[in-house]
C-alpha cells in the first residue's frame, strides 16, 4: 500500500527557493529536470519509504540524496510519510536541519 506523501511548510519553502535558483543560474530545462526527478523519488518513496539511509535515530528521520548536491529528508509516520527539508550538501554538515 502506497503512503501519502506530505510537505513540511520548510521543506515546501526550501523547494521553492531550490527552483528560484535553479531558474535564474541554470534554466528551465535544469529546472523542470529537478522537479521531474524530486517527483519521481516521491513516487518510489511513497512504495518504499525505507529507502533512505537514516540520517538521526533518534528522531526516526531518513534522507535521501536527489542529486549529487541536493540531499532530502523526510521521516516515515504510520500511514505518510512528511518530507521534512531538502539541504545543499556544499554547506557545512553542522549546519544541517531537518
Amino acid at each position: 500500500m502506497a503512503l501519502e506523501i506530505r510537505w513540511s511548510k520548510k521543506a515546501d519553502n526550501k523547494f521553492d527557493q531550490i527552483l528560484e535558483y535553479l531558474r535564474v543560474e541554470w534554466g528551465e530545462k535544469v529546472t523542470s529536470d529537478f522537479v521531474k526527478k524530486v517527483f519521481d523519488f516521491l513516487e518510489i518513496l511513497s512504495e518504499f519509504p525505507e529507502i533512505g539511509t537514516v540520517e538521526n535515530r533518534t528522531k526516526s528521520i531518513r534522507g535521501f540524496s536527489i542529486i549529487k548536491q541536493i540531499k532530502i529528508f523526510y521521516k516515515i509516520n504510520k500511514n505518510y510519510v512528511t518530507i521534512l527539508n531538502f539541504y545543499d550538501t556544499r554547506q557545512n554538515p553542522k549546519n544541517k536541519r531537518y
